[in-house]
């Protein structure tokens, strides 16, 4: 009997786990079928293969097919600690990735927001694999038309990325300068989460840095998102180069003193219960790596969005 493969293209259900060899088949994000029909979906997990907008190293086009790369090997059904499989409770696809014309960069931006409108419109959630961080803030756009502006921002990271930026410059360290200032976030119900480096305004965001995160603990630290975020309505940016370089030397910019990936899968385990409406996660960047270990950090992460996505209020 032959062993089944290529679930990516071959499965029917949008829902359950099929089990096929990690090192072989068709890739797509956890097996999920490639579709570019949402009819029947709740999530569309989709790339954003971007990264003119990075401040040091390039790198991180190559970050969604990675990361589809190594969730073949975490595609076993329970996860463990959070108890139960998210894809038998999700239909969730693979939408591939966005069609970005790098000839014309000053028109990414709007192709990343049409690109997520169109998942947005089917009534899917999005889980976005980046690509640098600037892919976010388009994509917030296209939330904030969706569901209102004043959304909370869970925001794990080195990096505050408010710098100030009148000019409205294509970089990925201003998105949320620009999101605060036209109110699709609101600093005040939004939380930033292992910052360490300097900034001369935050905005008014919330800060967890990562001397605060080390030395209080995941537990009081997603304790405190849930504090701050309250009902509102949600929005999780995981940028990988919140996690140390021990744990995810693969990323464009990365600072020391960081998370580890326990500590940041014991926070996103303990928001349980926070009203996500859609998540992304950013900078991984393959050519730095080291025996995949960033990638498979950030497929693990984006696997625990789902499973928060799965348990949203």
């Amino acid at each position: 009997m032959t062993r089944e493969t290529d679930c990516a293209i071959t499965r029917e259900s949008l829902l359950g786990t099929d089990i096929e060899p990690s090192y072989s088949g068709v890739l797509s994000f956890l097996r999920r079928r490639y579709s570019k029909d949402l009819s029947q979906a709740d999530v569309a997990v989709t790339g954003i293969p971007y990264d003119l907008a990075c401040t040091n190293r390039p790198g991180a086009r190559f970050g969604p097919r990675a990361i589809r790369e190594e969730s073949s090997a975490i595609n076993w059904g329970t996860v463990p600690h959070w108890g139960f499989n998210p894809l038998d409770e999700l239909a969730v696809v693979d939408y591939g990735d966005c069609g970005v014309d790098s000839s014309v960069p000053q028109e990414i931006p709007a192709q990343i927001e049409a690109h997520i409108d169109g998942i947005l419109a089917n009534n899917c959630a999005s889980l976005t694999l980046g690509g640098d961080h600037f892919v976010t803030y388009p994509i917030l756009k296209a939330y904030a038309k969706k569901y209102g502006k004043g959304l909370s921002l869970i925001h794990f990271d080195a990096h505050y990325d408010t710098w100030n930026d009148r000019v409205g410059r294509i970089e990925h360290g201003t998105m949320f300068y620009h999101a605060a200032k036209e109110g699709i976030v609101d600093p005040s119900k939004s939380v930033q989460i292992g910052m360490r480096t300097a900034i001369e305004d935050n905005l008014g965001f919330n800060v967890l840095d990562n001397h605060w995160v080390h030395e209080n603990g995941a537990e009081k630290v997603a304790a405190k998102i849930k504090e701050i975020v309250g009902d509102n309505l949600c929005y999780l940016t995981f940028d990988i180069d919140c996690l140390d370089p021990s744990f995810a030397p693969g990323t464009g910019t990365p600072v020391i003193g960081g998370l580890s990936t326990y500590q940041a899968q014991r926070i996103l385990r303990g928001i349980e219960g926070v009203n996500v409406v859609g998540m992304d996660l950013v900078e991984v960047a393959p050519a730095y790596d080291n025996a995949g270990i960033t990638a498979l950090a950030g497929a693990s992460l984006a696997l625990d969005m789902l499973c928060l996505l799965a348990r949203k209020k």
